[in-house]
């Protein structure tokens, strides 16, 4: 995520900060500071670092999780409303998005119960003064973890409660109709939190933004997901494009940029291999630095992604989100196509208008 500083990584995970939670420290720090002096904005300061302390364990708990099913995630990010993990793909089954998502919350009991067993008593004022910085540090933090269990575990998607409850519903309408049901409910949450929050507390209507935006996002991505389930690059990838030589130089860049409507250009060698990609944003670059007689090589990206035309479409998604465009190559490295952002949408327009649709390009290079 950008913004975001690294403080270490575990097992293969980085620990990432973004720069609005460092700000958020310091607002939270002045408040306390304004109100009680230096003792009270250290305090303050301390326990909103041991809060999210306990929020990387969750985390964690969902990601050390993850990775018994073959799930990877390279990082996670501290933000004001808790921490955001990133994973590599979806889970495959329900049964197992439904542990993945029980054990972030069931690592907030675990933290809870050891902490009170270490007080060895629950301090009922704790339980509804846990603002008060006069309440000791521990039996706060212990209260704190139940709530975060229990807030978490609402049945509201994209909480871990809404993935429980998609995962459930999923073993029976599916996965599609499951998440539709989960994000819908998890919007109308956030329309009741948003609207509690008009009421003396903006965090509440800023956390409701968020889980309101992430609900849908999902929602969308999960859609995506079931569509091009059956889809391989080779099915989505545009087989009449126009490509760049080698040896060409910038004017006739140019001048194949104008007679095409594509937004990116494959750079290909005299025996037909991919040795770059050319982007639009690219070839106007080089004319403003260089001569139009000059060649274009040097402005061309060398390391241009390429995916076999068998791989899945989801596993083609990711690399699009970063490249633009991938080369589509078969067996023997030679180039079939191009797989563009376009060509996926209108390739999710007919399986949307006809799911049974079958693509009969998926084997291309075989």
């Amino acid at each position: 995520m950008r913004w975001s500083l690294t403080l270490g990584s575990f097992k293969g995970t980085a620990v990432r900060i973004h720069i609005t939670f460092i700000l958020f420290l310091a607002w939270i720090g002045f408040s306390a500071y304004q109100r009680g002096g230096l003792d009270a904005a250290r305090d303050s300061v301390l326990f909103i670092v041991a809060i999210f302390t306990c929020v990387v364990l969750h985390e964690f708990g969902h990601i050390l999780t993850a990775r018994r099913f073959g799930i990877a995630s390279t990082e996670v990010t501290l933000l004001p409303i808790g921490g955001v993990a990133n994973v590599d793909r979806m889970p495959d089954k329900p049964y197992q998005e439904l542990l993945i998502a029980v054990a972030g919350p069931a690592v907030n009991v675990v933290i809870a119960t050891a902490l009170f067993l270490a007080l060895g008593a629950i301090d009922t004022a704790a339980l509804t003064h846990v603002e008060d910085p006069g309440i000791g540090l521990v039996q706060r933090l212990a209260v704190v973890n139940v709530f975060l269990a229990v807030f978490n575990m609402i049945p509201a998607f994209p909480m871990d409660g809404g993935r429980v409850l998609r995962a459930g519903l999923a073993m029976w309408i599916g996965q599609e109709k499951a998440t539709r049901i989960a994000a819908g409910i998890g919007q109308v949450f956030a329309f009741v939190l948003g609207f509690l929050g008009l009421f003396g507390n903006p965090l509440l209507v800023f956390i409701a933004i968020f889980i309101y935006i992430a609900a849908a996002g999902e929602a969308q991505m999960t859609i995506v997901s079931e569509t091009t389930r059956d889809v391989t690059a080779g099915d989505a990838m545009e087989t009449r494009i126009v490509t760049i030589d080698r040896g060409a130089t910038i004017g006739e860049a140019v001048e194949t940029l104008l007679a095409t409507s594509q937004d990116d250009f494959l750079l290909l060698d005299a025996s037909g291999r991919l040795q770059g990609l050319l982007s639009r944003a690219d070839i106007v670059e080089a004319l403003k630095t260089a001569e139009p007689g000059a060649p274009i090589a040097p402005f061309v990206r060398k390391e241009a992604p390429t995916i076999d035309a068998g791989a899945s479409l989801d596993t083609a998604l990711a690399k699009l989100n970063e490249a633009g465009a991938i080369g589509v190559i078969d067996a023997n490295g030679a180039l079939l196509g191009l797989l563009t952002r376009q060509s996926v949408a209108e390739v999710m327009l007919i399986k949307a208008a006809r799911p049974e649709w079958r693509f009969g390009r998926g084997a291309a290079g075989e």
